[in-house]
């Protein structure tokens, strides 16, 4: 029976024997976690055991798009990249946008596995149908630029490239995977499997297309998105992209100072997206944008200053956060040079920069001794900053010992109090005592510490405000530190977020305004599946979520796991709007843990998982 948005293939491939199988999708599994993080994380559950080393051959590494990525819809561009995390030993899903998604998706396949290891360097081509293999030795050590020239070079004009630098050849545990020159898929270590596996790049060909079930619904589905966003906030966003943030979050005295010492920067003014978009911005104030992206966030940025010159993507908010203010180098220049080494070598900017913070403030206490590092690293050392970040990726020196991360760092000095972040991933820029519902998010998210996938700024920060991404949701502006309003919320926007990463979607497009009604009208266009309203959509969502939990309940990791460091629960913000509060994280567990029908212990309910359709997965 033919699907609609989905491709109904899959290509199965066997680095150890350099060989493929292409095979139908599960249409069953495809209509219950539909795509994505969704539909990867059901298929690496069933295919691998959790408690496996994340750089056994027995790990598997899966890209996966979702029924609408290339289809037209809003910023319908997205692949997510699954497997276990070798930094946090949970299940790992990582998400980027870019033609490298719409193009697996127009060569035939929803989803390549990649199991096994190679017994030398390798990529992949895929040019529609044809699947080769190409000598990877060649290119070991080459940063992700010039992987991507070389391999476009090897193969075709038109083809597109996802590939890890040299942190992920060297297995830094937080090495991302890098496509379109700058797009990442960037948390939780996805980068450092592909190197574990010998798989320097995929790249891809695809001349094929996505149908849909129903077109008239479909194009009128479309309309309606961009006429939502024909907003004023919207135009800010592609004037200024993610950095646009930054004046909003030093307003909420939530900006991430000296390692999460302080909630506000008093040289605030020196990181700000307009300082960005009118200083170093190559296109000044006109960013680019995604395959069927109506907001063109990203820009590229260009720093003359010697000391720091260099050209490229970026940097975005959260790298601006910490290489900047948690840093403390306050220098738009030398963030934007650590930031390009982070994309050439392909590594996660947040885990970077937060752990060289965690650095800075351990040197300064005189935990980390000058000659561990070679060199003194007290905050502001904006050099210094660049130069580790360069040790880390190349494992050189102090730089091996940090590409562990920043957990392992501190654990390794007896210290990891100073260590910012949850399940062994450091935390984004955004210190949760002044965010309560984001303090929520970072300690029960599956991945660890992350702001995207359960994005509760979006209410604690911009829904305050008004904007819109409330009120179409039907929510009224929430007080961003107040705690008795989170566990419902967080759950709420945990699931809508599984659905946005499962379609494959980006999520700017909904945090901007488009809301549920018309992600669900466009999904049941495309695919002809009736969703089941507003309540079968979110138990969709709430599925997904729970499966990647029993993920990692079955890989290790307990509900001891969702916890803060203690400088969250015990140390009141000294400064800033939010002086005084603390993570209220005992209060907001207990009715997070009801709500999502869990048990005192975290673990799913027997009856949450009958009602989910999860009864035979708690039995393994």
């Amino acid at each position: 029976m033919t699907m609609h948005g989905w491709t109904q293939k899959v290509l199965r491939v066997d680095l150890t024997n350099l060989s493929s199988s292409v095979e139908d999708l599960d249409r069953e599994a495809a209509e219950q976690y539909i795509g994505g993080l969704g539909l990867g994380a059901r298929y690496l559950y069933d295919e691998i055991d959790p408690a496996v080393d994340a750089y056994s051959p027995e790990n598997k590494v899966l890209f996966v798009t979702g029924p609408l990525t290339g289809t037209g819809a809003p910023a319908g561009n997205r692949y997510v990249v699954v497997t276990k995390s070798p930094l946090t030993g949970g299940i790992a899903n990582s998400t980027a946008a870019g033609e490298f998604a719409t193009n697996l998706k127009y060569a035939g396949y929803d989803m390549v596995i990649f199991e096994g290891k190679a017994s030398h360097p390798v990529y992949l081509y895929i040019d529609d149908e044809r699947i080769s293999f190409r000598d990877a030795s060649g290119l070991w050590g080459k940063t992700t630029s010039e992987t991507e020239l070389a391999v476009v070079a090897a193969t075709a004009p038109d083809a597109k490239v996802s590939c890890i630098g040299p942190a992920g050849e060297k297995l830094v545990r937080f090495a991302c995977v890098i496509n379109d020159m700058g797009r990442a898929a960037g948390r939780s270590g996805v980068g450092a499997v592909m190197g574990s596996k010998n798989l320097k790049a995929v790249a891809v060909r695809g001349t094929g297309g996505v149908r849909v079930a129903d077109n008239a619904r479909f194009l009128a589905a479309i309309e309606s998105c961009y006429a939502t966003l024909d907003d004023p906030y919207t135009e800010h966003f592609h004037q200024t992209g993610t950095p646009g943030v930054l004046e909003l979050v030093h307003a909420y005295g939530v900006m991430p100072t000296k390692n999460f010492q302080f909630g506000t920067n008093p040289h605030g003014d020196r990181l700000t997206g307009e300082l960005l978009a009118d200083t170093l911005s190559v296109r000044k104030r006109m960013g680019m944008g995604c395959p069927a992206c109506p907001i063109a966030c990203g820009r590229i940025t260009r720093v003359k200053n010697p000391d720091f010159a260099g050209i490229g993507a970026g940097p975005e908010y959260e790298t601006i956060g910490m290489f900047g203010s948690s840093c403390y180098t306050n220098d738009l220049d030398a963030v934007s040079k650590a930031n390009f080494i982070c994309n050439e070598m392909g590594m996660d900017t947040i885990s970077a920069g937060n752990g060289i913070a965690c650095t800075m403030e351990m040197f300064e206490a005189g935990v980390i001794p000058q000659a561990d590092i070679g060199f003194a690293l007290p905050f502001g050392e904006a050099k210094g900053m660049v130069r580790l970040a360069e040790m880390i990726a190349a494992r050189e020196g102090f730089g091996d010992l940090l590409a562990e991360g920043a957990y392992r760092m501190t654990e390794h000095y007896g210290h990891t109090e100073y260590f910012m972040g949850v399940k062994k991933q450091e935390f984004p820029s955004y210190d949760g005592r002044g965010l309560q519902g984001m303090a929520l998010g970072y300690a029960t998210q599956p991945r660890g510490a992350c702001h995207i996938r359960g994005e509760l700024q979006d209410l604690d920060l911009y829904g305050q405000l008004g904007w819109r991404v409330t009120r179409d949701r039907g929510m009224e502006a929430v007080d961003p530190l107040s705690w008795e309003d989170k566990p419902g919320l967080s759950v709420d926007v945990q699931d809508w977020f599984c659905m946005i990463d499962s379609c494959g979607v980006c999520n700017f497009v909904w945090f901007m305004g488009c809301h549920e009604d018309q992600m669900r009208e466009l999904l049941e266009a495309a695919t002809g599946i009736d969703m089941g309203g507003h309540e079968g959509f979110m138990r969709t969502g709430s599925r997904i979520f729970n499966l990647e939990t029993l993920f990692n309940r079955r890989a290790g990791l307990t509900s001891a796991d969702d916890t803060l460091p203690e400088r969250m629960l015990r140390t009141p913000l000294p400064d800033g709007p939010a002086k005084g509060y603390v993570c209220e994280l005992d209060k907001m567990l207990p009715p997070y843990y009801e709500l999502r029908g869990w048990d005192a212990q975290g673990n799913l309910t027997a009856e949450k998982a009958a009602e989910l359709g999860l009864e035979a997965l708690t039995t393994v």
